[in-house]
């Protein structure tokens, strides 16, 4: 576990499951957030500063200023915060809009994340040719692949899993080009700052289907239904969009089973039975 070398003084705060956080003040007076933790994955927090960047070049979305990106830590610009209001519930739909619209050039790593970095769990991340490739062998199977080894799937949920991926082509809907997703977008990596507006945080940014963001962001305790709203009035989605919701929300669950067991496991498991028709 590190700091920056130039902290003068550090105050624990909430900082996720996996990391610990600090309220960092820099020499130069500087108010920073810092995520560390011991033994870190190799550069996992490069990886998290690349992705902030990459959301925020269509300059859409607000995403905190990295200060600095090291092997230990990761400190990012201090926020203070808020609750998000009714145009921040707007400002964050249509900037999700233009966001996904502004492409990735593939269906996975950009070219300078690496590896899917969710919790603890890696998943790979390289690039395919389609998106129902890209779901069912760096996603669905290879999470299937995680919870068998280490027993946290049972062999009826894993089964139910492949079933499911022979059926991805009748169930994603029209191709459509790689969107540029947050990749772990629950409410929580909304932060929304004092004046009611948006900002993402923690991404697991990479080039994928856009309803996976909007799929997630509406698991976990979804914002105002105005925030889907405006996103349509820019980006339409392919009709039959809410029949596949649950086709990808069973990546979140899928990672939260693995992660954190309990009723979470049964919640994909059913998810994936009925998905597998």
């Amino acid at each position: 576990m590190t700091l920056p070398e130039d902290a003068r003084e550090a105050v624990r705060v909430g900082g996720g499951d996996i990391n610990e956080a600090f309220r960092v003040t820099l020499a130069d007076g500087t108010e920073a957030f810092v995520k560390t933790r011991a033994n870190p994955q190799p550069g996992e927090y490069t990886a998290e500063a690349a992705g902030l960047r990459w959301l925020a070049e269509p300059a859409a979305l607000r995403t905190p200023r990295v200060l600095e990106a090291a092997e230990g830590h990761l400190a990012l610009e201090w926020l203070h915060g808020g609750a998000l209001d009714a145009a921040g519930a707007e400002e964050l739909g249509r900037g999700l809009a233009l966001t996904h619209t502004a492409g990735a050039p593939c269906f996975g790593d950009p070219g300078f994340i690496g590896p899917a970095r969710l919790g603890t769990l890696l998943l790979p991340n390289d690039p395919a040719a389609d998106w129902v490739t890209f779901y069912r062998e760096r996603r669905l199977l290879a999470l299937a692949a995680e919870g068998r080894r280490g027993g946290r799937l049972s062999p009826a949920g894993v089964a139910a899993l492949e079933r499911v991926c022979e059926r991805l082509p009748e169930l994603a809907g029209p191709p459509e080009p790689p969107a540029r997703i947050h990749g772990d977008l629950w409410t929580g990596n909304v932060f929304a700052d004092r004046d009611g507006r948006p900002w993402l945080i923690d991404p697991c940014a990479h080039g994928a289907h856009r309803e996976v963001d909007l799929a997630m962001l509406r698991l976990f305790g979804a914002p105002p239904q105005r925030t889907f709203d405006a996103y349509e009035e820019l980006a339409p989605l392919a009709p039959g969009w809410q029949e596949r919701v649950e086709l990808y929300q069973l990546l979140p669950l899928l990672v939260h089973a693995l992660l954190f067991g309990g009723g979470y496991v049964a919640s994909a498991e059913r998810l994936a039975q009925r998905l597998a028709g």
